[in-house]
C-alpha cells in the first residue's frame, strides 16, 4: 500500500493510495469477517412485542460472551474504583443501554465496513475517497486493528517485533500494517 495523498479538485478534497491485490484481499477478507460477527449478533437480538407496536428497535441486553464482540461492543459503564461495587446497579444500566443503542452501533460499524468493501478494487488498484468515506474507513480499520488485537492478545505490554519463528507474526505484520495504514489516512486528512 502507498501512502494516502490528498489532492483538491474541482469536485472537492479526495485521498488516494493504491492497494495491491494481496492487500486488498486480506483487506477485503478481514472486514468480511468482522462484519459477519456483527451481522450475527444483530440476528441474535430477542424480539420485542413492544418493539414491533412502536417501531423501534431492541438488541441484546447482555453483553456478548465472545471477547471480539465484546471488545467491538463494551459495556457503556465501568465499574468506578472509588465508589463501592455494585454489579447489579452497573449491570441493570448497561442492559438497557445496550438494548437501546446497540443495533444503531452494529449498523455504523457495518456502514463502515461497507464502504471499504465497495471502495477496495476486488483486484487491487487505486482507491479515491471523499473526506466521509475517510471517516468510515477510520472506523472500519479500527474495528479490524480491534478485532485481530483481541485475537492476538495484544495489550500495552505486547512488544512491538515478535520472534519471526512465533506463529502469529505474520498476523502482528497484518496487525501493524493497519496501524500503519489507519495512521496514514489520519495524517493525510489532517495535513
Amino acid at each position: 500500500m502507498r501512502t494516502w495523498t490528498r489532492k483538491n479538485s474541482l469536485g472537492g478534497l479526495k485521498l488516494r493510495s493504491e492497494l495491491d491485490a494481496h492487500e486488498a484481499a486480506v483487506l477485503r477478507s478481514l472486514v468480511t469477517s468482522v462484519s459477519g460477527l456483527l451481522e450475527e449478533r444483530a440476528a441474535s437480538a430477542p424480539t420485542d412485542e413492544l418493539a414491533a407496536l412502536t417501531g423501534l428497535r431492541t438488541g441484546n441486553s447482555e453483553a456478548p460472551s465472545d471477547d471480539v464482540l465484546a471488545r467491538l461492543l463494551p459495556d457503556f459503564q465501568r465499574a468506578d474504583p472509588d465508589k463501592p461495587d455494585n454489579d447489579t446497579e452497573r449491570g441493570n444500566v448497561n442492559g438497557a443501554l445496550r438494548s437501546l443503542h446497540e443495533p444503531d452501533i452494529i449498523d455504523d460499524k457495518l456502514a463502515a465496513g461497507s464502504v471499504i468493501l465497495q471502495t477496495v478494487p476486488a483486484e487491487g488498484g487505486k482507491v479515491v475517497l471523499t473526506p466521509e468515506q475517510a471517516d468510515a474507513w477510520l472506523s472500519g480499520l479500527n474495528d479490524v486493528r480491534l478485532a485481530l488485537g483481541t485475537n492476538l492478545g495484544i495489550d500495552a505490554d505486547t512488544p512491538d517485533e515478535v520472534d519471526p519463528e512465533d506463529p502469529r507474526a505474520p498476523h502482528y505484520d497484518v496487525y501493524h500494517w493497519l496501524t500503519w495504514m489507519q495512521d496514514s489516512l489520519v495524517q493525510a486528512l489532517v495535513s
